[in-house]
């Protein structure tokens, strides 16, 4: 800005010079006759002389070719106004010639006061430096003569020429600011134009009226494989379309382009394939349309650029957006998607579609016994079989952990999805063979069709989980087909998962005891405690229903802890020989913590070791290791430990003989059925005592009934029994007294 004041003022120095020679010569032509010709000549080349020395001062300041000019250089020009403003303050005392020529002084040097604050405003320092110094001497020269009115007069008068001045060079500033701001703007779209046609995949392109192309530069003909002389002149959608342009096949973004261009309207981000050479390209386009000063339309001007890398890095996340990275199937959110379309599809053709899902069986033993690396390698082993068995209009994918969804877009044959629903089973119960060890998982299925069993996505995903829930309640290994009773079902759930979760605090659950006997005497050896919930709301709740749905909640934890406590304090109370049994879940034995519970229990009771039994269920070693662990650790205690319901589930002698059990009951299924004679059932209770008494452990009969089924368990060589013909489960207070009264007799006899 500095440098750009001096500059002005150089500009201006032969026009001050012009302007000062002209006054001198006014005033000279004024005094002709009146003043000596010498004291006007003097006067006037003193003048000219100071203009003159200004002017080459100006012409040849040391800021040219410097555009960082000093702050002391504009304020030296002061100094020029000074001087210029001492000489022309000298004429009226040296021409002083009567009235009529002072007042013609006057006039002149108004009228350079008032040239100065216009034309030197670019020079304010200087220009205001004359103005001020002229009008304060003229008003002293006024003021001698006591002409007071007119001294006030030029003062007033020069103060508002310098506000003037001052006002003119501020506009000037900024007229002087926004232009070097063009300049710097119109420099940098220069510079950027230069790079965007030097730089890469970037080009602009240009079509005249008749969207023929115009003016084609190089970056574009390189992106095209072509020469400039051949893109000129071409019709801007034949060089898009490239070899398609003979066939009419083309793009649908060709198409969106072909109708913006005939709209003749702005667009932008418009991506459309084009072939360049043997490969396919991809480009995103920009362009508004060009209108001449008549307001003529005369074409197209845009810029263009090569996405393709970019696309393929947009596909590649969305494809890590939609599938599953450890099985490559489509993932939830994929699933959804096409469940959507297809459901969609459905409502507007009259159709069916249908969702399954499946749930893997036994896959936790699989992760918990070998290893999440293991578990890995058979889920996508499971995905590779589910994927073979796809038709043209499946799509099957993992929903997360051991789930995975399968979507049929054509579900008019219901027998055809329940087949497919068999085939999946079949395929993926058949053994695996990962890293040398022979797998054997199966899997559930739940089936929904819709828009039957769900008007949405969600609702048909919602009914297909029922009926994948009703599967894995059955045992496993089969499907089931949604069926409208499932959403009471699960609403009853719902509601009595409620109930249960306070159920404890609010004292709502109590212990029954079921005495067990000697099987040859008949004496009393001990008590089974049995959980018992009477909800003021529900009613009595049967076992078979809340102590499920307690471990599906992870409300056994709390609810088995007390149980154990309770059980504890009561069978304290009874005679020493006594022992109490209490069952222990799965989830339960999961937590090292249940230890230090079960330890804490005996020495809050006082009740010793020996007299407490835990009963386990063959599922408990399907958990994985860590059950075993905290079993083993429970019977370091002294704790007995005994197996429930064996031969009902997953038998293996392997646990049996590795986990010191005191007992194995038999489970009252095969008590009634050797009772009717089948053969099966008198086979395996024979083998089970056989099995017990080579380990040494004692064997129970549950579900004796009858004095027959008494003396058949006798026969068999069961040690111990329990069933209603020897009492059914007693509240407290009866246990208590069947205990005491037993323990009396047996005194007495």
């Amino acid at each position: 800005m500095r440098a750009d004041q001096l500059d002005a003022a150089r500009v201006l120095a032969p026009w001050i010079v012009v302007a000062h020679v002209l006054g001198a010569a006014i005033v000279a032509w004024i005094h002709a006759g009146q003043i000596a010709t010498f004291q006007i000549a003097a006067w006037s080349a003193a003048l000219a002389a100071t203009a003159g020395l200004v002017a080459l001062r100006r012409t040849g300041s040391r800021h040219r070719g410097d555009p960082d000019a000093s702050l002391a250089m504009v304020r030296a020009t002061a100094i020029e106004g000074l001087a210029l403003a001492a000489v022309w303050a000298a004429a009226p005392v040296l021409l002083h010639a009567g009235t009529r020529p002072q007042t013609g002084i006057w006039l002149v040097v108004s009228v350079m006061m008032t040239a100065a604050a216009i034309g030197a405003a670019p020079m304010a320092i200087a220009a205001c430096t004359f103005i001020a110094t002229l009008g304060v001497a003229v008003a002293v020269q006024l003021a001698i003569v006591t002409d007071y009115p007119a001294a006030v007069a030029v003062l007033a008068i020069a103060a508002m020429l310098c506000a003037a001045c001052i006002a003119r060079a501020r506009a000037l500033g900024a007229l002087r600011v926004g232009r070097r701001t063009l300049d710097e703007r119109d420099q940098t779209v220069s510079l950027l134009l230069r790079e965007f046609e030097d730089g890469g995949a970037d080009w602009l392109w240009e079509t005249d009226a008749s969207r023929r192309v115009v003016r084609a530069n190089a970056r574009l003909a390189k992106a095209c494989g072509l020469q400039r002389g051949e893109i000129d002149g071409m019709p801007i959608l034949q060089v898009l379309a490239g070899p398609s342009w003979e066939s009419g096949n083309f793009a649908a973004g060709l198409h969106t382009l072909a109708a913006k261009l005939k709209a003749r309207e702005s667009f932008r981000d418009l991506r459309l394939p084009v072939i360049v050479g043997d490969q396919e390209r991809w480009w995103e386009i920009a362009a508004s349309p060009r209108y001449d000063e008549n307001g003529g339309f005369c074409g197209f001007r845009g810029v263009g650029s090569d996405v393709t890398e970019q696309r393929a890095s947009a596909d590649k996340i969305n494809r890590m957006a939609r599938y599953d990275t450890l099985t490559g199937l489509p993932n939830r959110l994929m699933l959804n998607e096409a469940l959507v379309r297809a459901m969609a599809e459905a409502e507007k053709w009259g159709s069916r579609c249908a969702f399954m899902m499946l749930d893997l069986d036994r896959f936790k033993a699989v992760n918990d016994t070998l290893g999440h690396p293991i578990g890995d390698r058979l889920l996508q082993r499971v995905a590779k079989r589910l994927a073979q068995l796809m038709g043209a209009g499946d799509l099957c994918g993992r929903l997360g952990g051991d789930e995975f969804g399968v979507v049929v877009r054509d579900a008019g044959d219901t027998e055809a999805v329940e087949a497919l629903a068999q085939r999946i089973i079949d395929s993926l119960s058949r053994p695996y063979e990962v890293d040398q060890h022979t797998l054997h998982v199966g899997t559930s299925v739940g089936v929904a069709i819709g828009p039957r069993d769900g008007r949405t996505a969600e609702m048909l995903i919602r009914s297909a989980d029922l009926a994948l829930y009703r599967s894995k309640d059955a045992g496993g290994g089969v499907f089931h087909a949604y069926e409208p009773q499932l959403h009471a079902q699960a609403e009853e759930r719902r509601v009595l998962e409620m109930a249960l979760r306070t159920a404890l605090e609010r004292g709502e659950m109590h212990l029954n005891y079921q005495p067990v006997v000697d099987a040859g005497t008949g004496s009393l050896t001990g008590f089974e405690a049995l959980l018992r919930w009477t909800s003021p709301d529900l009613g009595i709740v049967s076992p078979v229903k809340f102590v499920p749905l307690a471990e599906e909640a992870r409300l056994i934890g709390p609810i088995g802890e007390w149980v154990l406590r309770t059980a504890c304090e009561e069978a304290a109370r009874w005679p020493g020989h006594l022992r109490v049994a209490v069952n222990v879940s799965a989830e339960q034995l999961q937590s090292p913590a249940f230890v230090a519970t079960v330890a804490s229990a005996l020495a809050n009771s006082g009740l010793p070791a020996e007299r407490l039994e835990l009963e386990v269920t063959e599922s408990v070693f399907m958990q994985g290791t860590q059950a075993t662990k905290v079993l083993e650790r429970i019977i370091d205690l002294g704790v007995r430990l005994s197996l429930d319901d064996f031969g009902t589930g997953y038998s293996s002698l392997g646990y049996l003989s590795r986990t010191r059990f005191s007992s194995i009951k038999i489970d009252r299924s095969f008590v009634t059925a050797a009772s009717k004679g089948v053969r099966e059932a008198i086979a395996i209770i024979r083998a089970v005592v056989a099995l017990a008494r080579s380990l040494g452990m004692a064997t129970t009969a549950e579900g004796v009934e009858n004095e027959a089924e008494h003396a058949m368990v006798q026969d068999f060589g069961c040690t111990k029994v329990q069933g209603y013909y020897f009492g059914r489960p007693l509240p407290v207070e009866e246990a208590r007294r069947l205990a005491c009264r037993d323990h009396d007799a047996a005194k007495a006899a």
